[in-house]
């Protein structure tokens, strides 16, 4: 237990520490190359302009860089991949102890973040260089590509047939399984425009994140745990410079690959780890699914009765319009996202 301890906390410390290290050459490297966006402001999911949102940020947006998410999948990458070179070139009890990426508990959520990472950084290049890049279509086709072959995994490799359900016995869905999870992926990538106020997504994705490496340690999951930790560390390394005022933005580099590998962590802590993973997840990301469901009420209401619910959509953008300042958003919002963890954890521990 005590090593096992050492081997999910040490890579988190380790993500955090060289985060901190690279973020000012990457700061520099953003600043200098002026990675904003050219037209500053923002269109609304129905194709009208966003005036609220552009009253309260368009200002940020041209001159705070984006793409700061290259900080916290980096990190990951960086820590990951040097435990493993370290335990291929120095194999010892110690270092190969360490070593948590492993082929049945890693690899899906590595690749995932690094395939999110990927698409969401020529996201971002396209925007900062102010032309016509991947069209929300583009991504989610994208999207539904990268789940699909995960889903199959998790049917074929995996024989996960059944969802958790907390106090009660699995639910059977069989193959239905894929189209599950393709769904999942989506719902959850949507949830990315929480990166709207300063410190925001960080101290959020860190809540759920650490919640599913709890989760999979209770299982005795320990890669993934390891895995999760590690993410934490890395957000928590981006939140050092992404508290008010923000050095830059996370974007879709970061949010895509968060997003879509809460969805494999979720599916991971499910039945393969014995487990209720994917029942929890709307009450760890209580706040993911509430942005969700704030854009979806904004539209309908927009298209159904032509007025709107909120002053701004995403919710967090309505309590900046009402007059909450930013710091108060995203702090009330940090403390949320805590109490929701606690509370996910606590079930998905007793209710398996």
């Amino acid at each position: 237990m005590p090593t096992d301890i050492v081997k999910v906390m040490l890579p988190a410390v380790t993500a955090f520490g060289i985060g901190i290290a690279i973020t000012p050459i990457i700061t520099h490297y953003l600043y200098a190359f002026k990675a904003w966006k050219k037209r500053p402001g923002k269109v609304a999911l129905d194709g009208t302009t966003a005036v609220e949102f552009n009253r309260l940020h368009e200002a940020g947006e041209h001159r705070t860089p984006r793409m700061g998410g290259i900080v916290i999948w980096g990190s990951v990458l960086l820590t990951i991949c040097g435990i493993a070179l370290l335990a291929a070139l120095y194999p010892s009890a110690a270092t190969l102890k360490l070593d948590f990426l492993s082929r049945d508990q890693t690899w899906i959520p590595l690749m995932t973040l690094f395939v999110g990472a990927l698409v969401g950084f020529v996201s971002d290049l396209f925007d900062i260089r102010g032309v016509v890049g991947l069209s929300i279509a583009q991504r989610l086709a994208i999207i539904v590509l990268l789940s699909s072959f995960i889903g199959w995994w998790f049917f074929a490799k995996l024989d996960m047939t059944a969802i958790g359900v907390p106090f009660f016995e699995p639910l059977y869905i069989g193959p239905l399984i894929i189209p599950f999870f393709i769904l999942a992926s989506i719902a959850l990538y949507a949830s990315g425009v929480i990166d709207g106020v300063d410190g925001l997504s960080g101290g959020v994705f860190a809540s759920v994140f650490a919640s599913y490496a709890i989760i999979a340690f209770s299982q005795n999951q320990i890669d993934v745990a390891a895995f999760a930790a590690t993410v934490v560390g890395a957000l928590l390394a981006f939140l050092w410079f992404n508290i008010p005022p923000a050095r830059f933005y996370m974007t879709e580099t970061g949010t895509m690959a968060l997003t879509l590998t809460i969805s494999v962590l979720a599916f991971m802590t499910d039945t393969v780890g014995d487990g209720v993973g994917i029942a929890v997840l709307p009450i760890i990301g209580a706040l993911l699914v509430l942005t969700v469901l704030s854009n979806v009420v904004q539209i309908a209401s927009k298209k159904l009765r032509n007025k709107k619910v909120f002053r701004v959509a995403p919710l967090h953008h309505h309590f900046e319009a009402i007059g909450w300042p930013g710091y108060k958003v995203t702090m009330r919002y940090w403390v949320l996202s805590v109490i929701f963890a606690f509370l996910g954890v606590i079930i998905a521990l007793i209710g398996r």
